[in-house]
């Protein structure tokens, strides 16, 4: 029987405090494991230190994590694939675990639960707590889900689900846009809680809370107007659908008085804004027949690329 393989992947920026214990902690639980870390235009020696570690060092010199993932998920090839940060904020305990899970066929993804254990009392950004409350309702409510981790780093995923993954992101939202991808496309998730710790002195944290979290709120707009265009533009043509009834109102009103119509103003506007809502609600259903036609694609795909990987093996 084939050995399975397992990769994991570290994408960092300037992690030269933590990268070395972040490698060695996973080259202790996962011995069999290629580790690989993408630099992404580190100055702080990041590669050298990684690469000293016993790491396999590559680069990507676009910036953004989710420039680095799509290079990763486009070059290697394994059965299993292990994300993680540099930061050393993520626990190698639960490494074998996440990794079984997917080696077993009992998940295409396995996230990292830090909100359900000590995410809240270890960070010490509190915006950052609230940002990933917001994230976390605003996408189970948008697609009917009930994740309690959106935006961890630590995850596990399938071959099938690396390789068939359309990265669209540039930076910290690509957590967000593989969430939403794994929940639409019908992935088998699971969460598992884990302990987070926060980074440690001389570490700092890339992440801006408002450019980025504003980032993170636009691709969850873009990807529910793209994946659920019903449900979008319906929203859209009630929200018209309301400013014709309240510009209209006083024109009606005044007719069903006086039999005269004298707001042609309000009442043409009106009549305009009740046009729009009607072609965004048919903007809507042709675009959900488009949706529907490319998840039957997909769906084709998968079973093309499981078939070209057993050919592989």
């Amino acid at each position: 029987m084939k050995k399975s393989k397992i990769a994991v992947l570290i994408p960092c920026y300037n992690e030269a405090v933590t990268i070395e214990k972040v490698i060695n902690d996973y080259k202790e639980v996962l011995p069999e494991a290629d580790i690989y870390v993408y630099d992404n235009n580190s100055r702080d020696h990041t590669d050298e230190i990684a690469r000293q570690a016993g790491a396999i060092v590559r680069y990507e010199y676009r910036q953004g994590k989710g420039n680095v993932i799509r290079s990763m998920f486009r070059d290697i090839d394994a059965d299993c694939y292990l994300m993680i940060d540099g930061d050393d904020t993520y626990p190698k305990e639960n490494a074998r675990e996440m990794c079984d899970l997917v080696l077993s066929g009992r998940a295409d993804m396995v996230i990292g639960d830090r909100l359900s254990s000590t995410y809240f009392q270890e960070n010490k950004r509190p915006f950052h707590n609230v940002g990933n409350k917001i994230v976390r309702q605003l996408i189970n409510k948008l697609f009917n889900n009930n994740i309690k981790d959106i935006m961890t780093g630590y995850r596990a995923f399938s071959y099938t689900f690396v390789k068939s993954f359309p990265i669209l992101s540039k930076g910290f939202e690509i957590e967000t846009e593989m969430t939403i991808h794994a929940v639409d496309k019908n992935f088998n998730i699971v969460e598992i809680p884990v302990q987070y710790r926060d980074r440690p002195k001389g570490s700092v944290s890339k992440l801006n809370t408002y450019s980025d979290g504003f980032k993170v709120l636009r691709m969850i707009a873009t990807l529910f107007k793209e994946y659920k265009p019903t449900y979008f533009f319906n929203i859209c043509a009630l929200i018209f659908v309301f400013i014709s009834i309240l510009i209209g109102a006083p024109a009606y009103i005044e007719y069903f008085k006086t039999g005269l119509v004298l707001k042609f103003p309000s009442l043409i506007v009106s009549c305009f804004a009740l046009t729009v809502a009607l072609l965004l609600w048919i903007t809507g259903i042709i675009l959900q027949v488009i949706v529907k036609k490319n998840h039957q694609n997909y769906e084709l795909y998968l079973n093309l690329l499981l078939q070209d990987k057993k050919n592989k093996d």
